[in-house]
């Protein structure tokens, strides 16, 4: 690395800083954070760095590169979440849009952070333990013909016994089917049904089917339940639809209904029950018609919506210098936005009698901590020349010193942890703070006295 630096720095750099560079370390360098997954607002400092001013200034493009991302598809699919609601479960899907394997990892990691159930990316399920999932894809389903395809072409019964030609035994159903819920026979593709076939050989305890490959009604429907009956025959039970395309909010209350149909009729009463799963391009705004609109669906899996942040494709987060050698520094510009608070602070977050966060107050460390029952005087950033009095029911400090003096030396959750401790900060946000549309904005202060 060093050799590197001499070749691409001017010839006229002192061989001394080279030296540095070779023993250096961050055994001086202490950093305090907000816990991960914690909501921070606009101006606090989640990250305090100490230490000698050179090895923190080297330090300024790796940490904000660690946490802008994060923070940012973490917010993103806790947005997701919220528009989604509590019952609905959300899949991570954007392997094939995000912006290259290190993107796509760290958007499948903190998409679960934010409130995300699955990923269907693999690679993600195994180095962070995020629940996989992913469903039956379109080019699978395109790539049979007919049901002499199929090999092979026999499965057991859950319950033991003789193998059963499982192709003869969902045709058998398909013309059953296809009377109940009044779709003619010939529409249905015989290529579709032989790849649900092959998939529920293959997986009959996990067998799922995507229904709009031709057509959801007049095909994908009354072939998945074809299929899906005669594994039930068999002992086994099918275990969701997906839907790609069209009007997703109307499609599975219709799908819903011919579940209940098919179900009612051959007495199958879990049938009514199948999850149906959708995905084509989902957004915020998709999720608020779901909602506006009433819907069937259980399942939605997200992809370049969430992974690459369209709304907001950077969070914008900063790293400044606020004091050296006890002296506090001050950036001062006319955008009020853009200037630095100087001094080394401590961050509390005050509740009120509910238990919300009503504000995030910014001290100077040395000042004393402020308590609960408390009146405190306190000017809002951003609003020039306002002061307010508040009195807090619990205050409690936001950092931690995570490292000091080369090691690690507070436990570091698992991300699991992490993510309940994200959902738990979340739920305690006042509705006027949480919703989407228009939120209250969360004041961020500064003290000016106690009493």
């Amino acid at each position: 690395d060093v050799a590197y630096l001499r070749s691409v720095l001017p010839s006229t750099t002192e061989d001394a800083f080279f030296d540095y560079l070779a023993t250096l370390d961050t055994s001086e360098v202490t950093v305090s954070a907000v816990p991960e997954g914690s909501v921070v607002f606009a101006r606090v400092p989640f990250l305090q760095v100490k230490g000698p001013l050179l090895v923190v200034q080297l330090l300024e493009t790796t940490l904000l590169c660690l946490v802008s991302y994060a923070s940012l598809v973490a917010t993103n699919a806790a947005r997701f979440r919220f528009l989604a609601g509590p019952t609905v479960k959300l899949m991570e899907m954007g392997l094939r849009r995000a912006q290259g394997p290190d993107g796509a990892l760290s958007a499948s990691k903190y998409s679960y952070i934010g409130g995300f159930d699955y990923t269907s990316n693999i690679l993600a399920g195994k180095l962070y333990g995020i629940p996989v999932r992913g469903t039956i894809a379109h080019s699978f389903i395109v790539s049979f013909t007919s049901l002499e395809e199929v090999q092979p072409r026999e499965v057991s019964p859950l319950a033991g016994g003789e193998p059963v030609d499982l192709p003869a035994l969902a045709e058998s159903w398909l013309g059953q089917v296809c009377e109940v819920l009044q779709t003619p026979l010939e529409k249905v593709n015989r290529g579709e049904l032989a790849a649900f076939v092959s998939y529920a050989i293959t997986f009959p305890r996990d067998f799922q089917g995507l229904l709009d490959t031709y057509c959801v009604r007049r095909s994908g429907l009354p072939n998945f339940c074809a299929v899906a009956l005669a594994l039930h025959q068999l002992g086994y039970r099918a275990i969701g639809v997906r839907l790609d395309s069209g009007d997703l909010a109307q499609q599975s209350k219709e799908i819903r209904q011919m579940l209940r149909t098919c179900g009612a009729h051959f007495q199958v009463p879990w049938f009514e029950t199948i999850p149906i799963a959708v995905s084509n391009d989902i957004s915020e705004e998709n999720l608020e018609e779901f909602s506006r609109e009433g819907s069937e669906i259980d399942l939605i899996g997200v992809g370049t919506n969430l992974v690459t942040c369209p709304l907001q494709p950077s969070l914008g987060c900063v790293y400044k210098l606020v004091e050296v050698n006890g002296s506090p520094c001050l950036k001062f510009t006319e955008d009020e936005e853009k200037m630095t608070i100087p001094g080394t602070k401590t961050i509390y977050r005050l509740y009120d009698a509910a238990g919300h966060p009503f504000m995030d107050l910014m001290a100077l460390e040395e000042e004393p901590s402020p308590s609960a029952g408390q009146e405190l005087a306190v000017h809002v950033l951003g609003q020039l020349g306002e002061t307010i009095k508040v009195v807090p029911t619990t205050v409690e400090p936001l950092h931690r010193t995570y490292f000091r003096d080369g090691q690690v030396c507070e436990p570091l959750p698992s991300l699991p942890e992490v993510r309940s401790h994200a959902q738990a900060s979340l739920s305690q946000l006042s509705p006027i703070h949480r919703r989407l549309q228009d939120p209250q904005p969360y004041p961020v202060c500064l003290e000016l006295s106690r009493h």
